[in-house]
């Protein structure tokens, strides 16, 4: 009904009976209006209060930079006062022969950028100067020459700023009158930089937007902080000054750049100048704006909350007078929304026994979903007691719950539901939460969820190659084991085992074979332990098994032994049999050599370590001084890889000779360790170390990188070419990017792909791998020669020879060795021979260090010997002399 059309007094009292809940509720946003005002003006008073100290702080500020400033610049005007009394005194006692640039270069007068001195004879022209490197000049024209012939004054005399004659920059002329016999005899002349009377001040204590100056008393300016500066501050027109000291706001209109200033002066009590500080206005009001803008925030923040309180009483205000009406529409909805949830929703209800403590509960209402969660249905189960639908086996915990919610108002967990449960559901979400003198109980199947978490925990801790469970596993496990071997006082084991020989499977069968073997072994671990205790993959081919409770190390170590026969049974894998791999095995056990997983785990391994070092395939309990033998490796580990970042590696080369002519054919890259305390190293006590911690990529492109830069050095002094080969381990072809980073080095250094070869290893060669086929291929493409190094001490046999695909077979030194010593080692070498003759394959013979091996070497046909017969491994700048030699055997090694 609109109010304006109430013409009945009995209309208008029904009108102002049903609204009149409206009239309280309209004081509170006159409330708010009223509180707003009042803080808007205690805010607008104290904005002005600090507004009124921060200038009164500003201008204090000033006037002690303009004081402060006055007392620095009067003890430089005094100095330079002395200077030309100096130089006046010293010319007329010279009788007019004054040098002042020897006297500088004797260091009676300072070499600065910014002062220079000068004697102005009677005629104008400069006689002596600190600046008579730049010519000589002549001032009779000048004002102040003129004043000083004219005028017998012999005190200072300041000038204004003019540009130097000799210096083509402003400088402040410093004069005095010189006279002899009482006539005019010239001046004394020192001239400054304006930038000399302000460098005393420290700038870094001005804000953008300040200066101070020095200025004549008719406001003509001398020096100021701002002559650097983008944008000029200094005044528009020449200011006055009035008492010897003192501040003011200056407008902006004053000034260059349009900001109003504090200024304060203060004149010098002996000489014409003063001295000036300005202080921008914005930096004045810096503080005062921040503060007004936390006022402003404050004041928005004021408004938005009494808008809110008032509002908000306003609504609770008129609410209030509706609240009992409604009660009963919002049990109705409520009652709606609780049957159509997917959760279950009861009413609990506490029953006290005569002591007064709650003996049981009543299900005083439910929705049917609930009810359904129970099998039941609502009238059967409205005014049941708790304890009459739960089993006695399981009534006393969930009794217990109830009475925790009723003490601490609230619990809520997941719980998996037994099987003696009356809920129909695997797990459910259950909230209890105390309202008034009951409690409302909230129960919702997360059945499905749980089940797809379980799936996701069960993928997350498990190792996809061997189903095993994985690291991540045994990481959430070990800390419970322990714990619970703990509380019963039981011991625990560790064992940490490494597959030996396990990445010479990998690299002579490749990663499919490598995989097959991994799932062997662990399908053998599983076999060997108990139902109890667990087998992990760690990752790579490192296995852990917990034993919980053995019965003694005794024990234990039967479990050990047991491992080490299953796993070094043989294998066939990829359809080759009789494959071979052994097991080192370290283990620690708790209590005695841990008590957390980590240091369980970082001990058997460290055991396993001396397993490995005693011998693989066998197993070591942990002693406290294995440790130590683990920080010597890590810290030899640690010291060939600063080695490789500092590149403390050098090459030398040894020749391969013609085995007929003694001609040189080319050269093998040796790397030797240049250790800063140990002195040269050889790779046989650093390569091995590499390539187990795969630092051996880096100090392969180290060398490769040395030999291409060597190649191009004897390129650009004329020797060769000679090839110079490399050694290249299997690691670096599995890794892939060895052919990329051989082709970057030879256009880097502008190499012909023929001068460098490259030495493999047998196992590499055969390697069925993609990525080791892809780099040979590569190399092959580059036009780089592929060699095999050791021949017959890998895996590759005679039968093999056939599958090499390479252009030179470097034959083991034992071979060469005993092709002088038995007709057997003959007849072998020359059975090698023949069959690389016929792929079309050179023959070197490595390690040649007899005549005797010369001679039958030569007799059985082999192309090239190397060894120390001809030439140990040589230091580069060496190998100029050995090119330079038509014929490297020694003379008594002539056939």
């Amino acid at each position: 009904m609109n109010p304006s059309r109430l013409r009945r007094p009995a209309d208008l009292r029904r009108y102002l009976s049903r609204h009149r809940y409206f009239a309280p509720a309209l004081l509170w946003p006159l409330a708010g209006i009223l509180l707003w005002l009042a803080l808007d003006a205690f805010m607008a008073s104290r904005l002005q209060d600090e507004k009124a100290e921060a200038m009164a702080a500003a201008t204090e500020q000033a006037a002690t930079r303009s004081r402060s400033y006055a007392a620095q610049l009067l003890r430089t005007i005094q100095q330079i006062d002395q200077l030309t009394l100096s130089l006046k005194l010293d010319w007329e006692a010279s009788g007019a022969q004054l040098d002042l640039e020897q006297q500088q270069e004797r260091g009676l007068y300072p070499r600065s950028a910014m002062l220079y001195a000068s004697i102005i004879d009677r005629h104008g022209d400069s006689v002596s100067s600190t600046l008579a490197a730049f010519g000589d000049a002549s001032f009779a024209g000048d004002e102040f020459f003129h004043y000083h012939r004219t005028h017998p004054d012999n005190g200072l005399t300041i000038n204004k700023p003019v540009k130097g004659k000799r210096i083509n920059r402003q400088v402040v002329r410093f004069s005095r009158r010189i006279d002899a016999d009482g006539e005019f005899d010239g001046v004394a002349l020192v001239s400054v930089e304006p930038a000399y009377l302000t460098t005393f001040h420290d700038e870094r204590s001005l804000r953008d937007g300040d200066f101070i100056s020095v200025q004549l008393p008719d406001g003509t300016l001398l020096a100021n902080t701002e002559d650097h500066a983008a944008v000029r501050r200094s005044y528009v027109e020449a200011p006055s000054f009035g008492p010897t000291e003192g501040t003011v706001l200056e407008p902006a209109s004053k000034f260059f750049d349009r900001e109003a200033r504090i200024v304060a002066w203060k004149k010098l009590s002996e000489y014409p100048l003063v001295s000036m500080a300005a202080i921008s206005e914005t930096n004045a009001l810096a503080g005062w704006q921040r503060v007004a803008e936390s006022y402003r925030n404050i004041m928005s923040m004021a408004t938005l909350g009494i808008a809110a309180f008032s509002l908000t009483g306003m609504l609770l205000t008129a609410r209030l007078s509706w609240r009992r009406q409604r009660e009963e529409v919002v049990r109705q909805i409520f009652r709606t929304a609780t049957e159509a949830a997917q959760e279950g929703f009861y009413t609990m209800r506490p029953l006290y026994g005569r002591d007064g403590k709650i003996v049981d509960f009543v299900y005083e209402d439910c929705n049917e979903h609930g009810a359904a969660l129970l099998g039941t249905d609502v009238r059967s189960l409205r005014g049941k007691r708790l304890s009459q639908t739960l089993d006695e086996s399981y009534r006393k915990e969930i009794f217990d719950l109830y009475l925790h919610a009723m003490e601490t108002g609230y619990y809520e967990d997941e719980f998996r539901v037994p099987k003696i449960s009356p809920l129909r559901a695997s797990w459910v979400n259950r909230r209890y939460v105390r309202a008034g003198d009951g409690l409302a109980v909230t129960l919702r199947d997360i059945s499905k969820s749980k089940e797809h978490e379980l799936a996701l925990s069960r993928v997350a801790n498990t190792d996809a190659l061997t189903s095993l469970p994985n690291r991540h596993w045994l990481g959430a496990f070990l800390p419970d084991a322990l714990e619970r071997a703990a509380r019963q006082h039981r011991t625990l084991a560790v064992m940490f085992i490494d597959l030996d020989n396990f990445k010479n499977i990998n690299d002579s069968l490749g990663h499919e074979a490598g995989d097959m073997l991994l799932k062997a072994a662990a399908r053998r671990l599983r076999e060997v332990v108990r139902a109890a205790d667990h087998v992990v993959r760690l990752g790579g081919d490192e296995f852990t098994i917990v034993l919980e409770g053995p019965h003694g190390t005794e024990d234990v170590a039967r479990v050990a032994r047991q491992v080490v026969r299953t796993i070094s049974a043989p294998y066939e894998l990829g359809g080759v049999a009789g494959q071979h791999v052994n097991a080192s095995i370290g283990i620690s056990m708790f209590p005695a050599d841990g008590a957390d997983g980590d240091t369980l785990l970082r001990h058997a391994d460290i055991a396993m370590y001396a397993a490995k070092a005693a011998g693989k395939g066998r197993f070591e309990f942990y002693q406290p001084h294995l440790s130590d033998s683990l920080f010597l490796r890590l810290a030899k580990e640690h010291a060939l890889r600063e080695a490789i970042d500092k590149d403390q590696f050098v090459v030398h080369y040894q020749p391969r000779v013609s085995t007929r002519a003694g001609r040189l054919n080319s050269l093998e890259a040796l790397v030797r360790w240049h250790h800063p305390e140990r002195g040269m190293i050889g790779p046989d006590d650093f390569i091995g170390l590499a390539e187990d911690t795969g630092l051996i990529v880096r100090l392969g492109e180290l060398v490769i990188d040395n030999v291409c830069a060597q190649l191009a050095e004897w390129g650009r002094r004329g020797l060769g070419p000679v090839p110079v080969s490399v050694n290249v381990s299997g690691i670096q072809l599995r890794e892939g990017g060895l052919s990329a980073f051989i082709a970057a080095a030879l256009a880097r250094h502008r190499i012909d792909p023929r001068l460098l070869e490259v030495e493999l290893t047998e196992s590499s060669v055969i390697d069925k791998g993609r990525a080791t086929a892809h780099e040979l291929s590569a190399l092959r493409e580059l036009g780089i020669k592929l060699s095999v190094d050791d021949f017959g001490t890998g895996y590759s046999s005679l039968a093999q020879l056939q599958q090499l695909d390479v252009d030179v077979l470097k034959v083991d030194r034992a071979f060469t060795s005993a092709v002088g010593k038995s007709e057997e080692g003959a007849v072998l070498f020359r059975a090698i021979v023949s069959m690389a003759d016929a792929l079309d394959i050179s023959v070197v013979a490595e390690g040649v260090e007899t005549r005797e091996q010369l001679h039958a070497l030569q007799s059985l046909d082999c192309d090239e010997v190397q060894g120390y017969l001809v030439s140990k491994a040589l230091p580069a700048h060496e190998v100029p002399s050995l090119i330079a030699r038509r014929y490297l055997f020694p003379a008594s090694a002539t056939a």
